[in-house]
């Protein structure tokens, strides 16, 4: 099947988005300047509504996404990807706390390690998941990526409430 890419410049650096014509396979920062990847008439719908709605994201005008996407990883992986997307915007959760959501309460590492293993950022929020001292841990796009967009998602929350950690009521 072939795969198609698509690069989104966000105001933290640039997206590479990476699909086929079905779904979104991935949503990565790419660390270069310059934006190699744009749409053209080859380019499938899904990229297209997927840099949409990223666009959309960064405008804070978005909080869940619609594209179709997919995921590979082990089965325990897929597990803590779906607990991710569970996640709600302008909310953060701890590794504990998703571990014990999982059932796995000490699998605190194994979920981190999962974690770091997204690869669709943004969508998958697992720029949301802070340490359980409620500091900031570990984010393959950078941490100051991070603390941006948990900024960028606290000021543009509806309500305001979503300030501080809240703890994961799923």
């Amino acid at each position: 099947m072939e795969t198609y890419r698509l690069d989104y410049m966000s105001p933290i650096g640039i997206l590479e988005i990476v699909g086929t014509e079905m779904t979104i396979r991935s949503i990565l920062f790419v660390e270069r300047d310059d934006v190699r990847f744009e749409a053209d008439e080859s380019t499938p719908d899904v990229l297209t509504m997927c840099y949409r709605e990223i666009e959309e994201y960064f405008d804070g005008r978005r909080q869940t996404f619609t594209f179709p996407y997919e995921v590979e990883g082990t089965p325990f992986q897929k597990d803590v990807w779906q607990a991710l997307a569970t996640i709600p915007y302008a909310v953060t959760a701890s590794y504990r706390e998703l571990a014990v959501k999982l059932g796995r309460d000490r699998a605190v590492r194994a979920v981190g390690s999962a974690n770091g293993r997204n690869r669709l950022s943004i969508v998958i929020p697992c720029h949301r998941v802070i340490g359980s001292n409620g500091t900031l841990t570990g984010y393959a796009g950078g941490l100051w990526r991070k603390e941006w967009l948990l900024r960028h998602e606290q000021a543009n929350a509806y309500s305001g409430l979503a300030k501080k950690h809240l703890p994961l009521h799923i």
